[in-house]
């Protein structure tokens, strides 16, 4: 039948679909690089729509039929038969065309005409002509069976190579691409696979020839004819099996599979294997995968699946549809069979690649076993298989995959266990894992680098890092498992066992759940039957390993303390090695530790095993510790000090930033000397001998500071037993170095910040440059900058220091408060409190003590040198301590006084904002703890001591108090050596005066002095008149202080601003203002001391010079003072008599003298009264004035009268007799008032004789002529802190009764005629007994709580006394408590100052009373002078003193005497000033006046003549008009200038005397042609110069 117009045509190129394909990398034996694919042809469509069950029958169409063509191509046929070849070739083409538009035409007629255009031998143009004729003519609907199965056998026979596409095209087109294959049925198939082997040949080939070009060609991405026509018939098949699968017979489906496969093996192009896939997705989708050929192929699939990334999606789909299919479950078996297999194959590259592919499908498969559909794997076969395959091989990549299955294993498609394993035993599993990473574990714990370095590489091709990245994530999902499971986990152990074998690569959260499964089940005890092995794992692996975390190597030391622990406790003997080789271990390596933290926990531990041990381990350790201290390696977080080349010690210190080993390895030694010092002493003396060398090595700075923390904190007992102390009393130095925290921020204030600048820009200024003497304000000071010569300039670097003393930290535990009974500072004679007599090891002080001296003297880094500064004086003041480094003592003694003397100690950092001043003063406190232990010292070195006190209090500025409290010690330890140097300590004073801050002290000191008459018994008035000058220079000042807020008259000088308080200085921690008042009221009362010090004969010599001085000011104007006056009036009372108040005689009674008749009369600064008896001639004078009462019994001798006398008394005339009759007004005019009288102020006030005036008398004779003063004292006993237990107490010590017998006289209240200052003298409600004591000025009372009743049931707070001593300015503790005071232990708003005795070696209270007579004798005792807050500091002991037993109690009572008098003044300060009783007394005789006086009617006060002098009448009126103001404002001008002059000046040089004090002298100049009245002063200084008329 004649083609259909319009069917047919070729098929279009773009119709078939390219695919974009990855490129292959890798090649089945893995490794080869691959060359670039064309992309694969997609399933095209071909255009003919003819279905093969419509097709009919075809006969040949004969010859005849060629007529039917249209005209136009008859004569192409007949050219096409008969033509020439090109003429044939051209009537190909044109019938082609024709066949194409036509398909009617007789189709088959005509490619029998051209049938021989094909032959192999024609041309190419030819033959392509030929068979692209015959494509079309395939395309004939009408075509049969017999036609199509001729065309088919023309296009199956053998032809030239070059023609195969144009063969497959018209294949394609007779088939329909597998759509209609009717006529050929059973040879397609055949014919298809041998088509496949020989087009990969082809394909293979032009690739091959594609990379012998070069890499040019290889970078083309052109689409080779080959590669498309390989494609081309991977479509063709593809629909042909789709559409004709079910006639394929076996032989042809396995000739297929086995050329699909065949092509898998050879091609290293991704895209081949991707085709091939799709074959056998279609071959099981649409027909039926032959049995015997399935193994083959999933074994292939399968490494597809593993080997080719590329194809390893399509290896899986076809893979995923073996499974789901019927042929699901043989899949699995072939996949384990392959593992269960594994080494039984003599090829080991093929082998490895099966194992490999089959591990790499069930590493997808077994997430989905459970997923409906896929086969389940069964877990007992699975890990037999893994197993042989361990067995087997050793490639990685094997065990690479295996670990990959195992991490599918722990986590399905959900992210959950997959359900076959929930009741299984994972043992298995983890061996497996095990062994497939125990190469890389091996090399990553032979590796330096961290743990994870090798996996945390992104594409790392390593084989250890991948392997040891595989692992890590299933460790992740174990780790994971055991921490989120809410059940029990049967598996856990499994778990923990797995993660102890894979231990070296674990990470730091496995590890810690490792070590805390150890510590739970005590798997590392005994009684575990690995405890040994995994104790091994724990401390190797997890401790020692540096590269695991802080945290992990912490957890580790926790589970070994607790086993050390247990064995300890134990301790049965059966490992006696264990221990040894245990602490080896832990030691071992240790120098290189860098982890700070778990350093801390090794030296912990090991301190805690060094207590317990035996001293052989115990030296091992102590020895490795220490050796870590002396290493040599460099640590980046310290830098060594930085020194200049010529500078004689180390500068600036570079400051670590953080703790280093060396410092935590002395930490630990410490701490085993604080547990092994009361119980070892062979351990406690080998650590303190290491600390020591630790101190004075050049080791790390904060190492060096934590050993010495420990050895200044080293203190011995009364029995020579070491402690040590929790208060090492070092504040006062610590605040002035700037080593508490509170002095650092008072330091960093913008105003402190300021002034320091401002000073530091000031540095080379004379210290002198401000002169004047001053009391309140705080001058900058000026100081030379003491800078080596190599020293660098002052910078603005802030310095940290590396301690403050507040540190809460200092020590790593709370040492035991109890004395060590083995370990001692030397032998005692001493007995034990119990009686018994041990071994006593002498612990090596004299070598610490060694040690201080050579940093002392050979110099160190400020850090060091600054600890020394400030804790040395406080572990000196415990003599007991260094009872037996007496060498060490003298030549500490020696080089302090050489660094002193010289000025060669070492000098602050710049940065530290010190002086070498600042120095000075701590080595000066050190010098002052040194002269405590003088009897040790030859008699020129007791000398040298004091020798340099008096050179240095005018050396450095701020030595001057210093230095003064130190003499002041000395005058009491060292009297001869110091009575030496009197008058160059006298010289010192006079030329510091000008000096802030040293009044106070000057003055108590010259107080205290003059109670020491031993020591100035050579005294010449040329000293006496030194120290009255001090006096003297002192009050003008003050005078001149108060004039300041006087409103000053045009011309005088301008006062300078008020500075402000050095209350928050650094400098004086507790610093106020000094009260001028004291220093006004303490001059006058050192002027009274050394006049009554004066032998009697000298006094009258100096009335003189010191009434000028009193009422005269440096300018020449009169001072009229009450004190000037009450003083000139004792002296009056003492210049000519030294004898005490006398009293009225009792026995002066009418009943024996008849008639007395008393009369008053007030005659200047006194109250007269004259007791007259009026026959007998007899009187009684009563002279009272304000500095005491005197009384005079005097008789008038009569003379009787001669005969020839006439009595003009008739009486008398008539008896012959005279009677005499005297009246108290009498003696009056006779003896104390003669005529003429010129002045007020001398002429006598009658006083009535009334009851106000008796009533007067009484109340001035109440008022004592004593200054009294109240003092505390208290005895705390031992360890008693609270205030109740205390006042409780009814005795204390041996050395206490010895104390207060020194301190004042046992004294009865009842009766006592005094003033007892609130203690009841009637009914003994406040005791029988007190202790007072009193001099010629002073009356001191003192309230003794022991001598006060205890009645704890009435009283139970004790309030009897506390009413006392509450209210007591001063109160002296005696404290044998063994504790620090505290200075609230007395609440009190009254309570200013307590003065603390403190045994320099505490004692029990038992063991006080076992001290021998020489013991006592040799007692030492801290004194120091606490003061309220915000109070001054006045005492020369407000900084711990040593003082003797023998010296203690007036030393006490000098503290006393000066802080209640200094307390008395500070209490009025606000009110007004202290008035004393001798102000009182005269303050009542000037009331007296001014009530019974003449009223005066002068505008202003007259001045007083000298009385009995009538030469003076005639200048009285020109002293009264004379002009004030012709001193002149020269002499007030030279006011500054008297002041900066020093007193030697004062004395010794005559010109300036003239000069600027002309108006002192007695009488005018020689030579003076012209009288010149007397100024108002002079006038006033000679009304009071009694010595002028005595």
């Amino acid at each position: 039948m004649p083609p259909s117009p319009g069917h047919g045509g070729p098929p279009s190129q773009d119709s078939k679909g390219v695919g974009g394909l990855a490129s292959v990398f890798k090649g089945l034996a893995g490794a080869a690089k691959l060359t670039k694919s064309s992309p694969t042809l997609a399933h095209s469509s071909g255009p003919s729509t003819m279905h093969a069950e419509i097709v009919e029958q075809a006969h040949p169409v004969p010859v005849a039929h060629a007529y039917a063509l249209p005209p136009q191509y008859v004569a192409s046929f007949e050219q096409l038969k008969d033509g020439a070849t090109h003429d044939r070739v051209a009537a190909a083409n044109s019938l082609r065309t024709l066949i194409a538009n036509h398909p009617h035409n007789p189709v088959l007629g005509i490619w029998h005409a051209a049938k021989d255009l094909i032959d192999s031998t024609n041309p190419r143009a030819t033959r392509q002509a030929g068979w692209e004729l015959l494509a079309e003519c395939v395309k004939h609907p009408s075509s049969s069976d017999l036609e199509r199965k001729e065309y088919f056998q023309t296009i199956s026979a053998s032809a030239n190579p070059e023609d195969f596409h144009l063969r497959l095209l018209a294949l394609a087109n007779l088939s329909d691409n597998g759509r209609n294959i009717s006529g050929f049925n059973y040879d397609l198939f055949p014919l298809l696979s041998a088509w496949l082997r020989s087009g990969f040949n082809l394909v293979r080939n032009a690739r091959a020839v594609a990379r012998r070009q070069g890499p040019r060609s290889r970078d083309k991405s052109a689409i080779t004819k080959e590669n498309k026509d390989f494609t081309d018939l991977f479509s063709l098949l593809t629909g042909a099996i789709k559409f004709n699968s079910i006639l394929a017979d076996d032989n042809a489906a396995e000739t297929l599979v086995d050329t699909l496969l065949e092509i898998c093996l050879l091609t290293n192009n991704a895209d081949d294997m991707r085709a091939c896939c799709s074959i056998l997705d279609a071959i099981i989708t649409f027909g039926v995968l032959p049995g015997n050929k399935l193994k083959r192929c999933i074994e292939i699939l399968s490494s597809i699946h593993s080997l080719v990334p590329d194809a390893q999606k399509h290896a899986w789909h076809t893979i995923r549809l073996l499974c789901r299919s019927h042929n699901g479950q043989a899949t699995v078996r072939a996949l384990l069979e392959f593992l269960t297999n594994a080494g039984t194959d003599t090829d080991k590259k093929q082998e490895v690649r099966i194992i490999r592919g089959a591990l790499s499908v069930l590493t997808k498969l077994v997430p989905k076993s459970s997923e409906k559909g896929y086969p389940p794997v069964p877990y007992a076969i699975l890990i037999d298989g893994l197993a042989k395959v361990i067995e087997a091989t050793s490639h990685w990549r094997a065990y690479l995959d295996i670990l990959k299955l195992l991490n599918a294993l722990f986590c399905d498609s959900q992210g959950d266990v997959n359900t076959m394993l929930v009741d299984e035993d994972w043992t298995p599993i983890f061996d497996i894992a095990g062994a497939c990473s125990a190469g890389a574990i091996t090399l990553l714990a032979k590796s330096s680098q961290p743990i994870f370095s090798l996996s945390t590489q992104e594409d790392s091709d390593q084989a250890e890092a991948m392997i040891i990245k595989e692992l890590l994530e299933l460790i992740a999902q174990v780790e994971s498992i055991v921490k989120t499971q809410q059940g029990p986990l049967i598996q856990k152990q499994d778990c923990i066992m797995f993660f102890t074998k894979i231990h070296q690569a674990i990470p730091d959260s496995a590890a810690i759940l490792v070590l805390d499964y150890f510590k739970e089940f005590r798997c590392c005890f005994p009684s575990d039957l690995r405890w040994k092995s995994n104790l091994d794992i724990v401390l190797g692996t997890f401790f020692k390993d540096r590269r695991r975390s802080t945290d992990v190597r912490l957890q580790a030391s926790r589970v070994v303390t607790e086993v050390y622990d247990m064995l300890e406790l134990i301790d049965t003997g059966a490992e006696s090695d264990f221990i040894p080789n245990f602490v080896n271990r832990l030691l071992s390596g240790l120098a290189e530790e860098t982890d700070i933290t778990v350093l801390q926990e090794i030296v912990s531990f090991m301190a805690s095993v060094a207590t317990t041990t035996n001293f052989l381990t115990f030296c091992h350790i102590t020895d490795t510790l220490h050796g870590i201290t002396n290493s040599n390696r460099s640590h980046p977080i310290t830098s060594p000090p930085t020194q200049s080349p010529t500078a004689p010690f180390p500068s600036v210190l570079k400051l670590p930033a953080s703790q280093t080993p060396a410092d935590v390895v002395t930490k630990g030694l410490v701490q085993i000397f604080l547990r092994v010092m009361n119980v070892e002493a062979a351990k406690a003396i080998r650590i303190f001998s290491l600390l020591v060398s630790i101190a004075r090595l050049d080791s790390e700075t904060d190492a060096r500071l934590t050993s010495m923390k420990l050895l200044f904190r080293v203190r011995a007992d009364w029995a020579n037993r070491i402690f040590i102390t929790t208060d090492t009393e070092t504040s006062s130095l610590a605040t002035m170095l700037f080593r508490t925290e509170a002095a650092v921020a008072r330091k960093s204030a913008p105003d402190a910040l300021s002034q320091t600048k401002s000073s530091r820009s000031e540095a080379g200024v004379s210290s002198r440059s401000s002169r004047g003497v001053s009391f309140s304000t705080q001058l900058p000071e000026r100081t030379q900058s003491y800078l080596s010569a190599g020293a660098t300039k002052i910078d603005n670097t802030t310095y940290q220091p590396l301690w403050f003393v507040s540190d809460l930290d200092t020590l790593p535990e709370e040492p035991c408060p109890t004395a060590s009974p083995v370990l001692h500072s030397s032998v005692s004679e001493v007995p034990s409190e119990n009686g018994s007599e041990g071994e006593k090891f002498l612990l090596p002080v004299g070598l610490w003590l060694d040690t201080i001296v050579h940093l002392i003297q050979t110099g160190c880094d400020w850090e060091i040198y600054s600890f020394v500064l400030v804790h040395l004086p406080s572990q000196l003041s415990n003599h007991a301590v260094f009872n037996s480094a007496v060498p060490q003592l003298q030549e500490l003694r020696r080089i302090v006084c050489e660094h002193i003397r010289q000025g060669i100690f070492q000098e602050p950092p710049s940065a530290t904002g010190l002086r070498k001043a600042d120095v000075a003063v701590s080595l000066l406190h050190t010098l002052t703890m040194i002269l405590s232990y003088h009897r040790h010292f030859q008699k020129p070195e007791e000398d040298e001591i004091v020798s340099v006190f008096v050179d240095s209090m005018a050396n450095w500025e701020r030595t001057a108090k210093c230095c003064i409290h130190a003499l002041t010690i000395c005058c009491h330890e060292l009297p001869s050596s110091t009575s030496k140097v009197l008058i160059p300590i006298l010289i010192r004073m006079s030329q510091i005066i000008t000096q802030p801050y040293v009044a106070v002290h000057i003055l108590e000191f010259l107080a205290g002095l003059v109670r020491l008459p031993s020591l100035y018994v050579n005294f010449r008035s040329e000293e006496y008149q030194t120290i009255f000058g001090i006096c003297v220079n002192y009050l003008q000042f003050v005078r001149g202080k108060k004039q300041h807020y006087r409103p000053s008259s045009i011309g005088d000088i301008a006062q300078p601003k008020k500075q402000p308080l050095p209350a928050d200085n650094a400098m004086h921690p507790n610093a106020s203002d000094d009260l001028p008042q004291y220093v006004y009221s303490l001059a006058y009362h050192v002027i009274i001391f050394w006049f009554l010090a004066l032998k009697l004969p000298d006094r009258a010599n100096h009335v003189s010079w010191i009434a000028r001085n009193l009422f005269t000011d440096v300018d020449g104007s009169k001072v009229e003072d009450e004190q000037a006056q009450t003083s000139i009036d004792f002296m009056q009372r003492v210049t000519y008599a030294d004898v005490d108040e006398s009293a009225a005689d009792p026995l002066f009674t009418p009943s024996l003298f008849g008639e007395i008749r008393k009369k008053r009369w007030l005659i200047g600064n006194s109250i007269v009264t004259i007791e007259q008896a009026v026959t007998s001639g007899w009187a009684q004078i009563t002279k009272r004035q304000p500095s005491g009462t005197s009384s005079f019994t005097i008789c008038e001798s009569f003379r009787p009268p001669p005969a020839h006398q006439q009595s003009l008394d008739d009486n008398g005339r008539d008896n012959n007799t005279s009677t005499n009759s005297v009246l108290p007004n009498h003696l009056l005019v006779q003896l104390l008032s003669s005529m003429p009288q010129y002045s007020d102020m001398s002429k006598p006030i009658p006083l009535p004789n009334d009851d106000a005036v008796d009533m007067a008398i009484r109340v001035f004779d109440r008022n004592s002529t004593l200054d009294g003063h109240k003092v505390g004292v208290v005895y705390i006993g031992e360890n008693q802190t609270d205030e109740v237990e205390i006042l409780a107490n009814t005795s204390g010590s041996g050395e206490y009764i010895e104390f207060m017998n020194g301190l004042g006289t046992l004294t009865k209240l009842k009766g006592a005629a005094f003033n007892l200052q609130g203690l009841d003298r009637q009914y003994d409600t406040d005791g029988e007994y007190t202790f007072c004591w009193r001099d010629r000025v002073t009356e001191l009372v003192f309230h003794v709580t022991t001598q006060m009743p205890t009645d704890l049931d009435r009283d139970p707070r004790c309030t009897q006394k506390k009413r006392h001593i509450g209210n007591d300015f001063v109160n002296i503790i005696f404290n044998d408590s063994g504790f620090p005071f505290k200075f609230d232990t007395f609440p009190s708003d009254f309570n200013y100052v307590y003065i603390v005795i403190t045994p320099e070696s505490r004692a029990s209270f038992v063991a006080t009373r076992q001290r021998t007579s020489k013991d006592v004798e040799d007692s030492f005792y801290k004194v120091q002078v606490m003061s309220k807050p915000g109070f001054p500091e006045i005492s020369p002991a407000s900084e711990t003193k040593i003082v003797s037993l023998k010296a203690l109690p007036d030393f006490i009572r000098l503290l006393a005497l000066n802080a209640s008098f200094f307390s008395h003044v500070w209490a009025n300060r606000e009110g007004g000033e202290h008035i004393s009783s001798w102000g009182n007394r005269l303050k009542d005789i000037k009331r007296l006046r001014e009530k019974y006086g003449p009223k005066s009617t002068t505008h202003g006060p007259q001045t007083p003549s000298p009385p009995g002098t009538a030469h003076n009448h005639g200048i009285t009126s020109v002293g009264m008009q004379a002009d004030s103001s012709r001193v002149g404002n020269t002499v007030r001008d030279s006011l500054g200038s008297i002041r900066r002059s020093s007193v030697a000046t004062f004395f010794t040089n005559p010109s300036e005397q003239n000069l600027h004090r002309s108006s002192m002298h007695s009488t005018p100049p020689t030579g003076s042609t012209e009288a010149v009245p007397p100024t108002p002063a002079e006038l006033l200084v000679a009304s009071h110069d009694f010595s002028k008329w005595a």
